[in-house]
């Protein structure tokens, strides 16, 4: 099939006209916010002091940014288009800017930039500028849900936006530098789960200018017969448009999208006839043009048009260079800002009347502003899911696999508006009750033996953790709502993702007319303490400490000891909004410490005492024995239980955290302790020995600033772990019930001589252990079978 198409009728001279007209406007309002603090239309010859001092944006891709909305605009007009646009480089800030204020939605949002010269003067300020809006296509431009400052993920946002929105279409800009990351690359095959019965559309423009910062890209040089082979390869239909011509470029481009718009209606008119839905070739737009197009050809005598140098700003000297200053002028000139924008400094009429009034504009896209569409989710009622727990420890259940038939209920209460993502690890993670009612989403070939694959399955499964939490985002951005589960250990993959999604949060909760989003939530299983089989290599939790670093207000981090507890967490995570959750919680078969109504009580305050399993009897302890995690809790239960039988006078107090936010002051987190409520616990003066599910200075860095910090010693993961047993994993890292109650006589004044023959049994006993699991291959039963009992048990040591 021809890639380059017949463009002479594409448009009338009129149309032409017109579109270049809005794309010399929009060029002109770019180079402004990058250069000019003052005299925005030229209504004199430009000084110095009309020159911002420092001259921060990007130039290079901003022409091909604008040439693109133009067009994008013209069809949405011309077809009534539901549309949105998703910027992949999103230092294109200035031009998407320039295009939300010339089709007024700019002006809409902030009413003190008018479409006119004043207007314009403000709009060319606020550009990188302090108090003002950043360089990158950021939260406050409207019709944006991607910042785009770290390249890698527009085509998995746009795929994202598209799913479940039957009548969208996503034009993607994908910059040819950020077709070079890994993410990006592994976006093509977004495709292959994109249903075009009941998805939206996506349409990938690849804009080919040739440079990065400072060298040719990849794609930009390799022969374009690979290039067309790579993206037939992924299953898309490509077409060129290349040129440095206005007119000619103008034409073809036109053309072009009007043929990949019909491949698109025709696609799913096919799919939505009640035919077979299978795997169609999409369509594509490879779009070739210079690099800083339009603006200077030559400074200094070098060449800057079409080369890495136009890539951020092209004259950088204009305040104290003379000539340079006057190639500004020349430049702006061009443009002819004297035909596009009236006395007042207004848009002329030709130009308001080219974009789609109302929510047609790209800018202002209801989905593109998601808490606009966004619905509460019909969440069945958790409760009804729990285990029976008659007595704490029993019965033995994997959280997570009691939470399954919940999710799946979740799924078939939402048929459009939720998700499950992970990356093949759904079913090994013990959620695969979901596949009771739905199947993966799947729009490949399928073969017998193939266990459930259809296009329209609701659990989104590729082995990418890139590519689902991208999916996510964009799903999430755009109204729906959405779990993402995974093994703890792989989740840092997503760690950069996760920095840009909190810094939209961050940012967005101060813009008045963007409305909260649903949650960005993560349920990790497969953790660090049971890594039975996979060994060191699968053994990290330190997610937690990376979303402990982000802005108080957006994140927050649950670990629920059991599965009731876990049910009622993950209910809380799913009814929230404009948080990151992050839920860990084990997939293996563990004791159950809480009844439904008891673990409802402790999720909502996040941390607590457990009457049961403490000896205080409403006295001050000698020793507080605290835990947070699943196997931490075990391990913590089981020591508590032997420092009851060997030293019943010892008064112990057992607290359990599942919010791990509560640790911190109430004036560093909104879900923390007051230091009264935070003494009263965990006493300002006795001994603290804290078992914790990550690496154990996250627990100091929350507590540093409380009265008993001093007293405070955990225990936790220290980079210690192999293919070995769970409880040799736990006495690798001194986590075990041996350790802490060593622990416990080592930091109790006064109990280390009274208690040395203990101390002395206990160290035996990790050693009986040790050598237990090494001869036979598991651990030894009185520690795997362990229960806990009320009253003291000389049988169950």
């Amino acid at each position: 099939m021809d890639t380059r198409l017949d463009v002479h009728r594409a448009l009338t001279d009129d149309e032409l006209r017109r579109l270049d007209a809005y794309w010399r406007a929009v060029n002109y309002l770019t180079v402004g916010q990058i250069y000019l603090l003052d005299n925005p239309l030229l209504r004199g010859p430009l000084t110095v002091d009309d020159i911002k001092p420092r001259l921060l944006g990007h130039w290079g891709t901003s022409p091909g940014l604008n040439l693109i909305y133009a067009h994008l605009n013209r069809v949405i007009v011309a077809r009534d288009l539901n549309a949105m646009l998703v910027t992949g480089p999103g230092h294109g800030g200035p031009a998407i800017v320039a295009n939300t204020w010339l089709e007024g939605t700019w002006s809409e949002r902030y009413h003190d930039v008018a479409r006119d010269e004043a207007g314009m003067a403000r709009l060319f300020r606020q550009f990188s500028f302090p108090g003002g809006i950043p360089s990158h296509v950021a939260a406050d431009v409207p019709g944006s849900i991607h910042e785009g400052g770290e390249l890698g993920y527009a085509l998995s946002h746009a795929y994202g936006a598209a799913f479940d929105h039957p009548d969208l279409v996503v034009a993607c800009v994908i910059g040819d530098g950020e077709a070079e990351t890994g993410p990006l690359a592994g976006s093509w095959l977004s495709n292959v789960f994109l249903n075009p019965a009941r998805d939206g559309a996506v349409l990938p423009i690849l804009h080919l200018n040739g440079y990065k910062i400072a060298n040719p890209t990849v794609l930009a040089r390799i022969p374009e017969a690979d290039l067309l082979d790579l993206m037939r390869g992924s299953g898309y239909q490509p077409y060129v448009v290349a040129g440095d011509d206005p007119a000619q470029v103008h034409g073809t481009l036109a053309a072009t999208m009007d043929r990949a718009l019909d491949e698109i209606a025709e696609i799913q008119r096919r799919a939505r006839s009640g035919g077979v839905v299978e795997r169609p070739r999409w369509p594509m737009i490879i779009l070739r043009t210079p690099k800083g197009w339009t603006g200077p050809a030559e400074v200094d005598g070098t060449q800057v048009e079409g080369t890495y140098r136009a890539h951020q700003v092209p004259l950088s000297g204009v305040r104290d260079n003379p000539a340079h200053l006057a190639e500004l002028e020349q430049w702006l000139r061009s443009y002819r800002p004297e035909e596009l924008f009236d006395a007042t400094g207004a848009p002329v009429d030709e130009l308001r009347t080219l974009p789609p009034s109302g929510d047609r504009r790209m800018s202002a896209n209801p989905v593109t502003n998601g808490g606009l569409v966004l619905r509460d989710l019909d969440l069945p009622d958790f409760r009804d899911y729990g285990v029976e727990v008659p007595e704490p420890g029993t019965p033995m259940a994997g959280a997570t696999g009691v939470l399954g038939p919940w999710i799946r209920d979740v799924i078939s209460a939402n048929p459009e508006t939720f998700r499950l993502f992970g990356p093949d690890e759904v079913a090994s993670n013990r959620l695969g009750a979901a596949f009771e009612v739905t199947d993966r989403a799947w729009v490949a070939a399928t073969v017998p033996g193939d266990d459930h694959l259809s296009p329209d399955g609701r659990v989104m499964e590729v082995l990418s953790e890139h590519l689902c939490q991208g999916w996510l985002e964009g799903y999430l951005l755009t109204g729906r709502h959405g779990v993402f589960t995974s093994y703890e250990a792989f989740i840092h993959i997503v760690d950069s993702m996760l920095n840009q999604h909190a810094k939209w949060l961050k940012v967005t909760r101060a813009i008045p007319w963007r409305q909260p989003l649903a949650s960005l939530n993560y349920l990790l299983s497969s953790h660090v303490w049971r890594q039975d089989h996979n060994g060191f290599s699968h053994q990290d939790p330190g997610f937690i400490d990376h979303v402990v670093n982000k802005k108080a207000e957006v994140v927050r981090v649950y670990l629920p000891p059991d599965a009731n507890t876990l049910l009622a967490t993950m209910d809380h995570c799913l009814r929230s909004r404009h948080y990151i959750n992050v839920v860990v919680a084990g997939k293996q078969p563990s004791p159950n410490w809480l009844t439904m109504t008891e673990a409802i009580q402790h999720t909502r305050r996040g941390l607590g005492i457990w009457d049961w399993a403490s000896n205080d009897d409403g006295s001050e302890p000698d020793v507080v024995l605290a835990c947070c995690g699943d196997v931490p809790t075990l391990e913590t239960l089981a020591a508590a239980e032997l420092l009851r039988q060997h030293l019943p006078e010892l008064k112990v107090r057992l607290v359990n955290v599942v919010d791990l936010m509560r640790l911190q002051p109430d004036t560093e987190h909104p879900h923390g302790l007051p230091d009264k409520e935070f003494d009263t616990i965990f006493t300002p003066d006795r001994p603290i020995i804290f078992a914790y599910h990550g690496y154990p200075w996250l627990i100091h860095r929350l507590t540093y600033r409380r009265t008993n910090h001093d007293n405070l010693h955990v225990r936790g993961y220290k980079e210690e772990g192999t293919t070995t047993t769970p409880f040799d994993m736990v006495m690798l890292n001194d986590l075990d019930r041996f350790h802490l109650v060593i622990d416990v006589i080592d930091r109790v004044p006064g109990l280390g001589a009274r208690a040395a023959h203990l101390r002395q049994q206990m160290v035996d006993a990790r050693q009986a252990a040790r050598d237990y699991t090494r001869q036979y291959g598991e651990d030894d039963p009185q520690v795997a079978e362990w229960r806990w009992v009320r009253e003291t048990d000389p049988t169950n040591p």
